[in-house]
């Protein structure tokens, strides 16, 4: 087994609460799937698991070194939570064939929030 990428994102929660305000249901349909976004809003302060769940992405696909584009976007992985509370990458749509195309075999992602920031890091093995 190879490390293939890891990646690292921290994200401001004021910034997501601002783009909830502004955009609401555009921005969450753009970012998030619906069992993303059931969970968060499930939550006291859903913008600090939105956030967390938002530098996941960043980091995974900066983990694939691809960012979010054309080779994968938003809603090509989800965060999900096991029942242990353990945060895992569930990857939909261009997210199974980059895995696939890049050799991943298992993903581990991490997630922290404060009332300030959210942070995330992720690693791809193969």
């Amino acid at each position: 087994m190879r490390i293939i990428g890891t990646g690292v994102d921290i994200v401001e929660t004021r910034r997501i609460q601002d783009s909830l305000e502004k955009f609401g249901d555009r921005f969450l349909s753009r970012c998030f799937l619906p069992d993303e976004i059931a969970y968060c809003q499930g939550m006291k302060f859903p913008a600090l698991h939105l956030a967390a769940r938002f530098a996941a992405k960043e980091a995974i696909s900066k983990a694939f070194g691809t960012g979010i584009g054309q080779q994968l976007g938003w809603k090509d992985m989800e965060i999900r939570k096991r029942e242990s509370g353990e945060p895992y990458i569930a990857w939909h749509g261009k997210g199974v064939e980059l895995a696939r195309a890049r050799g991943v075999t298992d993903s581990f992602v991490s997630l922290s929030h404060c009332q300030e920031y959210a942070v995330a890091q992720a690693v791809l093995v193969g």
